[in-house]
């Protein structure tokens, strides 16, 4: 008889298999295949390998014939006695955090921050467990990137220093999860999750069996627990969060923190909540004391524009169901290369390229041989077709050389044939211009039908580019010597 004879079957030696994965939608594959089936993206599968489970559960109890079956284990309640409500939210004391996670963060929920590396996002976490632990709940902090004394320099200089504010410096899940038990905290931070492993996932930290399966863990915990999550999350240098996207469906909220490293504001984005609105923003400011949040953003954004210059314009672009009003600058060249160049920095490139074209065959002015520069200050990106008349009437102004109205707001969606479009939430836009002084807007005719008249906004209606250039005080504008 061999070493194997009367051993049961799943008593063996598990084995390792390879397994492709698609980074875009997290289908699995036992093949390489050049486009993903699931989502049809191509070049997206990655190889990993894992280990092979022993098949385990009823399908293997009924390979018994004639064995008994097991008791269900689950606990089946009607919804309506399930718990729920904003009872189960814990404020972070920070409004501008809280309002963009839909009134504080949910018991037993898993968010996930992304952001460039030193962009905040541990400034940012480490601000809001001491709000949590000076407030007296216990809060556990897990670093698998610094040391104790890295993080306690970080803590004392931006006043994140709390009694039961605990740190702990481990990467393995399963010490990781013992210590949860142990310690049972009213919040979690794990920074990051690229930094874990578990023992029995056959590959590094950070690759993606380790990434999937370590948040699994740790998403399981917290659900069964109720006690919040926080994962910080590496990004690719595409601006992806690293690992398999699988990552972004396992948790219940995803921010992402970006903004110009050498500036001082940083936008914290939501782009899924499980619990409240998406696609929403918070304004963020740093400092030598960390992250302050700004309550005012279009007050920030515009502060440091120079008024009455040619090349700015000021648009009401919407983050989420957030108006915000933005300075879009643009300055145009006489070019010294071939073909001349185009610079876009918070807006489309496409766009951009697509609305100069626009300029010149439907309004007469010559950019093809002009280096086109635009940009959008205070780290802001925009990207709704809303911006539209905003930029090509900044561009305009650059080539002519004239200065449009500081008081005035422009918004409308330019067309390939020079039509303006109507806008969506036309009347939100022109409530926040009035909050800020504005006395003119310049929109699409049949948004302007819509709104009617704005107590202290004069509001102008245009269905051209050309119209709305005339109405600005650029149609009759001869053109200098370049």
């Amino acid at each position: 008889m061999g070493e194997d004879a009367g051993m049961p079957p799943n008593s063996k030696a598990a084995k390792t298999r390879t397994t492709f994965l698609c980074q875009d939608c997290g289908h699995t594959s036992p093949k390489w295949d050049g486009r993903c089936p699931g989502c049809g993206a191509w070049g997206t599968y990655v190889e990993f390998s894992e280990s092979k489970r022993p098949a385990v559960g009823a399908t293997a109890m009924a390979r018994r014939v004639g064995g008994p079956m097991l008791a269900p284990l689950v606990t089946v309640l009607p919804l309506g006695d399930q718990p729920g409500g904003d009872e189960l939210r814990t404020g972070l004391g920070m409004p501008e955090l809280d309002r963009l996670l839909g009134g504080g963060i949910v018991a037993g929920s898993v968010m996930l921050l992304a952001g460039d590396p030193g962009i905040g996002k541990s400034t940012l976490l480490l601000q809001a467990a001491a709000r949590i632990a000076n407030a007296g709940g216990k809060v556990l902090y897990v670093s698998g990137e610094e040391s104790g004394a890295q993080v306690r320099m970080r803590a004392s200089r931006i006043g994140a220093e709390a009694p039961s504010l605990l740190f702990a410096g481990e990467t393995n899940v399963e010490s990781v999860v013992a210590l949860l038990e142990s310690e049972r905290p009213k919040l979690v931070i794990i920074d990051s999750i690229q930094t874990l492993y578990l023992e029995g996932t056959a590959s590094g930290a950070g690759s993606v069996a380790q990434v999937r399966d370590s948040a699994q863990v740790l998403l399981g915990w917290a659900k069964t627990s109720g006690v919040p999550l926080f994962l910080a999350g590496h990004v690719t240098k595409d601006g992806n969060i690293a690992g398999p996207r699988v990552l972004e469906h396992m948790v219940d909220v995803v921010l992402y923190m970006d903004g110009d490293e050498m500036g001082s504001y940083r936008m914290l984005r939501c782009t899924k909540n499980r619990f409240g609105s998406t696609n929403d923003v918070a304004l963020l400011e740093m400092s030598g004391d960390g992250l302050s949040e700004v309550s005012d953003p279009s007050a920030a954004l515009i502060a440091e524009r120079q008024r009455a210059v040619p090349g700015s314009a000021v648009i009401v672009t919407l983050e989420g169901s957030r108006p915000l009003l933005s300075e879009v600058q643009a300055l145009t060249n006489m070019s010294t290369f071939s073909p001349p160049r185009r610079t876009a920095n918070g807006v489309d490139f496409n766009r951009m390229a697509m609305i100069s074209a626009v300029l010149t065959r439907r309004c007469s002015l010559s950019l093809g041989n002009q280096d086109i520069m635009v940009n959008v200050p205070g780290g802001l990106k925009v990207n709704e077709p809303a911006s539209d008349l905003g930029l090509a009437l900044a561009m305009a102004s650059s080539y002519l050389d004239v200065a449009l109205d500081p008081d005035t707001v422009l918004l409308g969606e330019v067309g390939l044939n020079g039509e303006i479009r109507r806008i969506p939430q036309i009347e939100r836009r022109l409530t926040e211009a009035v909050r800020h002084g504005f006395k003119t807007a310049v929109v699409p005719k049949n948004s302007a039908s819509q709104v009617g008249d704005v107590p202290g906004l004069r509001v102008l209606g245009v269905d051209s580019l050309r119209q709305a250039m005339a109405e600005c005080g650029l149609g009759h504008v001869p053109v200098k010597r370049r």
